[in-house]
């Protein structure tokens, strides 16, 4: 009896061990921060799935969801895509990325929707939504009703737009459900999703989706990117008249969900053949949601040690606090990068990174602009007056460097940590141009986009009028330093889109 313990210790001690490494292998990988889904878009079959029923903040891939609703009501005959929809106060105020356009203006859905999809514009966004659900909530209402009908069981909407919002919650599998509920119910306006880019009078805008092309038989669909989500990417492209979508979720950079997205669609294409020898992980319909609360990735994405603020149109290869990039990492088991083949024994195509760091392949944009639909020359005649619109800032920016005061800050923001500062430490100085300096603050507020004008060559526009301040005996008032002190800074990049 004594001469079998041993025996059996080693016995259990490697059932434990084979144990805990089944565990490891089979546990999903929350830690890792990335949710992958790659699927065949007919019959919904799982080819990939890596945290794919982990809940996750949506960001602006949301504006798919946005794009069905409205495209549904388009075919069910409630509205056309000719229908003319009113920006809103609501809409004006929305966080970049966005058109811009003032409250009042008017624009056709089909423009709105080009416009959304492409530019990912948060504006554009909540104009559909009030155009079709009356209001924001009244449109997220129909959002949560049409993911209950879809089967989106851990989706939940409060905005059209993907912009931070509490219990705006989605997945990877919901989102691959949603991508190929587009695909099968609205087959007709499906060019909405693979737009290359668009032209808004003098203005072109590159789809966001860096797949779209660069990656043979990329189709579709949309990106999204908040600092709580990381960079997100649905896509799909055919091959041999079999379509794959993928879904990314948690990358560290733009160029990153782009690649380990075009790594996911070519291992699903290349191992069409030999899917026999895997086993079936069956549809993603199937797939068993996670009870757990989304990972929130604000430090890791929009912390300190990224090189530049990070934003949905990112482009560069930002580097990871590992020292490497974040395009360099493959989308499943650490490879460096990814060669795939498009079939059988044909020579590989340029490496993933490589190829999303390549230019895309020449299209012409399409034409976007305001007001009714119009052909021929007047709709030439309105792009015209679209780009005519896009100069106004610049008669702004004159008026703004006449009436501000050489003293003045580049930006509101400077001008309201600094003029306490000023007032406090100059107040004979303050006070004889008190109603000038209230009139200058005002119109600087009110008129950012001048004062990117006003640093030009306000010194030498106002120097005369400031010599008689310097001699009233202000001490501080030494207006060399100060007025070279007032380029303005670089506008700041929103981290929201």
């Amino acid at each position: 009896m004594h001469a079998f313990r041993p025996l059996l210790r080693k016995s259990l001690f490697k059932l434990f061990a084979a144990t805990i490494a089944i565990g490891v292998l089979l546990a999903p990988r929350i830690a890792s921060a990335e949710a992958l889904l790659l699927i065949e878009a007919e019959s919904g079959k799982v080819l990939q799935a890596d945290n794919a029923t982990i809940p996750w903040y949506p960001a602006s891939v949301t504006k798919i969801m946005t794009a069905y609703v409205t495209l549904k009501a388009v075919k069910d005959g409630k509205i056309t895509l000719d229908t003319l929809l009113t920006v809103s106060p609501t809409a004006a105020s929305q966080s970049p990325s966005k058109m811009g356009f003032r409250p009042g203006t008017q624009l056709t859905v089909d423009n709105a929707l080009k416009m959304m999809l492409v530019k990912s514009a948060n504006d554009m966004a909540v104009v559909l939504a009030e155009g079709v659900g009356g209001s924001i909530d009244g449109f997220s209402v129909m959002m949560n009703d049409t993911a209950k009908k879809l089967g989106m069981t851990q989706t939940s909407y409060v905005n059209p737009n993907g912009l931070p919002a509490d219990g705006q919650i989605t997945s990877a599998r919901d989102l691959g459900i949603l991508a190929r509920s587009f695909l099968r119910d609205l087959p007709e306006y499906e060019y909405f999703v693979h737009i290359p880019a668009i032209r808004f009078g003098k203005r072109v805008t590159g789809n966001f989706n860096k797949l779209i092309g660069r990656y043979p038989g990329a189709d579709g669909f949309k990106t999204g990117f908040i600092c709580a989500s990381g960079y997100n990417l649905v896509a799909s492209a055919t091959r041999n008249g079999r379509r794959l979508i993928a879904v990314v979720l948690g990358a560290n950079s733009g160029t990153a969900r782009a690649v380990k997205a075009a790594q996911l669609l070519e291992r699903g294409f290349s191992q069409d053949g030999l899917s026999w020898l895997r086993p079936s992980l069956g549809t993603v319909e199937n797939l068993v949601p996670v009870d757990a609360s989304p990972p929130n990735l604000r430090e890791e994405m929009c912390g300190g040690h990224r090189k530049r603020p990070a934003s949905d149109d990112d482009d560069a290869l930002i580097a990871t606090n590992s020292g490497g990039t974040s395009g360099s990492a493959s989308a499943t088991g650490g490879e460096a990068q990814v060669t795939f083949f498009t079939a059988g024994l044909q020579p590989p195509l340029m490496k993933a990174s490589e190829l999303m760091a390549s230019a895309p392949a020449a299209a012409e944009p399409v034409l976007v602009y305001t007001g009714p639909t119009r052909t021929g020359p007047a709709l030439i005649a309105a792009v015209s007056a679209d780009a005519d619109q896009q100069a106004t800032p610049k008669p702004r920016g004159k008026k703004s460097r006449v009436a501000k005061k050489p003293d003045a800050g580049s930006d509101a923001k400077t001008d309201a940590k600094t003029d306490g500062k000023t007032a406090a430490a100059k107040p004979d100085a303050a006070k004889p141009d008190a109603k000038t300096a209230a009139t200058s603050d005002a119109k600087s507020a009110a008129k950012p986009a001048g004062t990117k004008h006003a640093a030009a060559k306000p010194d030498a526009a106002v120097k005369p009028a400031d010599k008689p301040a310097a001699a009233s005996g202000d001490q501080a008032a030494k207006p060399a330093k100060p007025k070279a002190a007032t380029k303005p800074a670089p506008k700041p990049v929103p981290n929201n889109s």
